[in-house]
Parts: structure tokens; sequence; C-alpha cells
């Protein structure tokens, strides 16, 4: 045991763990492969081996990302580069600091697992990241979710960001400054992150994709939370848009090669995935209709969180949404069969930015000029359902800058400027594609059906959309196609799709009214040509 101990030491003082003050920790396991690290997780008891071979776990009463519990340490020198509000709270470094030291003491003795990973394809852009976690299934979710370096580059890995996830810790509001039990405090002086009181495991990821749109910005990369595939002639697509819209199931086309389903940078090299996974949901997934994800979720090496299992067979139920409706599946990206082995590709010739519209006015597809590409990029609209929130009992409506607001700490109008530049610079195509309901709202008329989603997608990208005539919708100026191939015309007008027309009119000028309402925010930052192409309700 003494030279286990003495060994573990050595390990901790060469890869510099002592930088963070982690100078007593129990058994460290560094850099084990999904095979040993599924092995400790089901010995500790950590979730459970379901059919097919992947590792399911629950999260507990976080089932999802805390907004409200993230926050930057406010340091004098870097006051004026964050956009400070509710989404980018501050914290004290003192605060901060005295968290830090809870951290430290809660961990000493304690088994710790740790990963040296990689984030971003581009070698000229890349962020190397250490993360330490006390569950072995957090750490094969970061194993999955970011790039895994070769042993050539693991040689004297020293990290540039250093992520410590502890689940098990609370923090106290009253003594701490926090707003609840849970904290992600992002250092980007310390170039550290830590994760207290909440085992959902997509912390991990995001926390790093703040750090990145931080950082990129100033190295001319523009950072966004975005899928991306590529067509068999090279050409690039990027899919925009917030959780449950499509992304990842637009983008898992066997068609076309994948190039990441989260999260990515474009810059002077074109687009580049900055993970090595995909985190999908996974709510009522289906073979029939995302075979390539369907198939992943059945494999040795992805982990299932929060997915309803059967203790007896270990079946799956994908339709059971009772621990949440964000249930998720992580695995690596080469489990998709077309996915890319570069992560790296071009400048895209289209971007596609989705919408799920619950109040079923939003055309199905409708092609934006660069003005109003920028006006929908800051708006960032989606909506929600009802049932999908305790008390929430109609569509309402939502608005994430940027499709990413969570995850942006620099003003929209930062990366806003930069979308409308680089559209500029390399003539992209923008096409906004509702995914939400059609023939009426919520309740009322129907999901757009993923048959029509996926072919209008598919002609927009192919070029088959470009010589047909157009429409302008009256409520929101957008550009209908009149005709797409294997969607049925009446599809394609959204008013045409409702039994009511005066109904139809009536929403459609209050969903107007919501986007006018919504963009007053960023009219001071916009140029008179993205005021003009901005949504006003009729009189």
């Amino acid at each position: 045991m003494d030279n286990l101990k003495q060994e573990i030491g050595s390990v901790i003082s060469r890869n510099g763990l002592e930088l963070l003050g982690l100078s007593n920790p129990g058994l460290v396991q560094w850099n084990l492969t999904p095979a040993a690290l599924i092995q400790q997780a089901v010995q500790r008891r950590e979730g459970m081996l379901v059919t097919g071979g992947a590792f399911n776990a629950t999260t507990g009463k976080h089932t999802g990302r805390s907004p409200n519990d993230k926050f930057f340490v406010n340091h004098a020198g870097m006051r004026d580069t964050i956009d400070w509000g509710k989404i980018n709270q501050p914290i004290d470094p003192e605060a901060a600091a005295r968290i830090w030291a809870k951290a430290r003491a809660h961990v000493a003795g304690r088994d710790l697992f740790v990963q040296d990973l990689i984030a971003g394809a581009d070698p000229a852009y890349q962020l190397r990241v250490r993360v330490i976690t006390e569950q072995a299934w957090h750490n094969l979710f970061a194993r999955n979710m970011f790039r895994v370096p070769s042993d050539e580059e693991r040689q004297d890995f020293t990290p540039d960001y250093t992520v410590l996830q502890v689940p098990s810790l609370d923090t106290d509001p009253t003594s701490d400054a926090t707003n609840s039990e849970t904290a992600i405090l992002v250092d980007l002086m310390a170039k550290t992150v830590l994760v207290c009181g909440s085992s959902y495991a997509g912390e991990i990821k995001k926390s790093i994709f703040g750090v990145l749109n931080y950082l990129l910005p100033e190295m001319g990369v523009m950072p966004m939370h975005c899928s991306a595939n590529v067509g068999p002639s090279g050409d690039t697509a990027i899919f925009f848009g917030l959780s449950g819209t499509g992304k990842t199931t637009l983008s898992a086309d066997s068609r076309r090669t994948l190039l990441g389903d989260d999260e990515h940078g474009w810059g002077p090299n074109g687009v580049f995935n900055f993970e090595g996974g995909c985190y999908a949901k996974v709510i009522k997934l289906r073979r029939e209709t995302e075979p390539e994800i369907y198939d992943a979720t059945h494999r040795f090496g992805t982990i299932l969180e929060n997915v309803v299992v059967d203790p007896l067979t270990g079946a799956c139920d994908f339709d059971d949404g009772s621990l949440t409706e964000n249930t998720r599946a992580s695995y690596p990206l080469d489990f998709i069969p077309n996915a890319s082995a570069t992560g790296m590709a071009g400048h895209p010739q289209n971007i596609v930015m989705l919408t799920a519209d619950a109040f079923g006015v939003l055309p199905p597809i409708s092609r934006l000029t660069p003005e109003q590409a920028m006006y929908h990029f800051l708006s960032g609209y989606t909506a929600k359902v009802a049932g999908t929130e305790k008390g929430l009992a109609e569509p309402q409506a939502t608005f994430s800058t940027c499709f990413g607001a969570p995850f942006m700490p620099r003003h929209p109008s930062v990366y806003a400027k930069m979308l409308g530049e680089l559209m500029t610079k390399h003539q992209v195509n923008c096409w906004l594609v509702n995914t939400g309901w059609t023939g009426g709202a919520y309740g009322v008329g129907e999901r757009m059906k993923l048959g029509y989603t996926r072919a209008m997608v598919q002609a927009a990208l192919d070029g088959k959309l470009a010589e047909v005539g157009v429409q302008q919708h009256p409520d929101f100026g957008l550009l209908m196609p009149e005709a797409c191939p294997e969607v049925p015309c009446s599809v394609l007008s959204p008013r045409g799709a409702w039994s009511d027309g005066s109904a139809y009119d009536q929403m459609a000028r209050d969903v107007a009214g919501r986007f006018a309402a919504n963009f007053t925010q960023f009219e001071a930052y916009v140029s008179e040509g993205v005021k003009s192409a901005s949504i006003q309700p009729r009189v």
C-alpha cells in the first residue's frame, strides 16, 4: 500500500494536481479506458449496464443544466469583457476561494478519476483540458465528449484549463454567496472550473464551451452552439437551434458526413468541431426515424442519462419521461458510421436556423437575407410546450440569443457581428426551418413531420430551392418557397394549414409582437439594415 501511495504521489506531482491544492486524495486513476471506467462504475454501483451494452446513470434532482447557478469569478481585469446579468453572474474572488477551499477539504482522501483531453479539432485553436471527477461514469462522459489525445500528445500534458466536478459537495447560499446548493464556478484568470452539487454530466462540457466562447472571438474564431455536416461534394452546412429543435437529428444524415452535433468554431480555416462525441436527446427515440442515434444507444461505451430501465430485463423505455424529458445519450463520434475522422471542414455554404414554433405560425422553411439572418440569430426563437415544465399550461415563447445564451459570456452583438461578416465574406445562404407545429398551435395542430423537414432541408442544401418562386410572409417578412420536392405545397403555407385563417392571423400577429418586444434590447447594437429586417406586428 505504501508503494502504491508513493506511486500515486509521483503521478500527482508529475501531472500537477497539487496546483489545485489537491495534495491528499485517495486513489487517483488516470486516463482509464472506457472498459476500465465502466467496470469501475459498475463495481461502485454508480449505475447499470442495459440491453445492448450501454451504461445508464441517474442524476437525482438535477436532470439538466442549472443556469441560475453558473458564476464567473469577477476579477478586476476582466469586468468589462463579460456580459454580466442573469446568465453570466459574478462572484467575488474571495467567495470563490472559500468554495474552492471546501472542495479541496471535501475530496481529501477520496478516490478520483482524471482524464487529460482536448477541446477543438483545429490544432491552431485547441484547448487542453484536464477533467477530475468523483465518479467513474462522469470521467467516461468527459472522455466521450472531448477529443482523446494521442499517446504523443499525452506526453508532458499540461492543461490549459482544469475542471473539478464534485457532485457530492453542496454549497451554502448563506455563507458561500450562491443561489442554491449547486454552483458552477468559472475562473478565467485561474483557468479552472468547479462544479458542485450537481450530477448532471452536461455541466462538464458546457462549462468548457463557455470558456471557448469567451476566448475564441479575440482569435478571429466565431464559437457556435450548432451541429454541422458535410455533403458528398464537400459543402458544409451549419444547424443552429436550441434544445429540442432538431440539431442532432437533422445533422445525423446518412447521406452526409457528420462533423458534430453541438459545438463548433468558424475561423480562418473553416468550421471545426469542439467535441469528440455526441450528447443526444433520446426521449421517444425510434430506430425508424433516427437509426444512427438509436444504434449508438445500444453500444458498449455509450452513457445513457436518466433513461427509465426495466431492472429485471435491462431494457430501456425511451418513451418514459417520468424522470425527465431531457433523457440523454453520450457516445463517441465514431459510433456514428458517417462521422468525420478529422472534425474539420471548409467554410459553410448553408446555415440552417431551427425553431420549434409551438404556436404553429412560422413557415416550415424560408430563406433569410443576411440582415434577417442576423436578426433571427440575435432573437434565437423557439417555444416551450405545455407539460415540459411545471406550471406550464400553454405554449411559451423562448428567446435565447445566438441560439445559446446560457453559454455566451460576451455580449451577443460580438457573436452576431462575426456571423454577419463571415456570411458576407463567404456568401452563405441562410434558411429558417420550423420543426414545431403546423395547422394550429400545440394542442390543436400537429408536429411537423420529420420526413417533410428532412426533405426541405435536403432540398435547400442541394440548391433545389434556389430557383423556386417565393412568397413573402405578411407578418414576418420571410421568403417562403412555393414548392419543394417530396413536400405537399399545402404544407409550405403556414396559414393554409390552419382551418381558420382569421385565427391564424391573430396568432401570427401575437407572435410577431413577441419578436418585436424581445428585440428592443439589441436595437442599439445593430445596423439600420438589420433594424429594417426586424419583425413588426401588423396594426
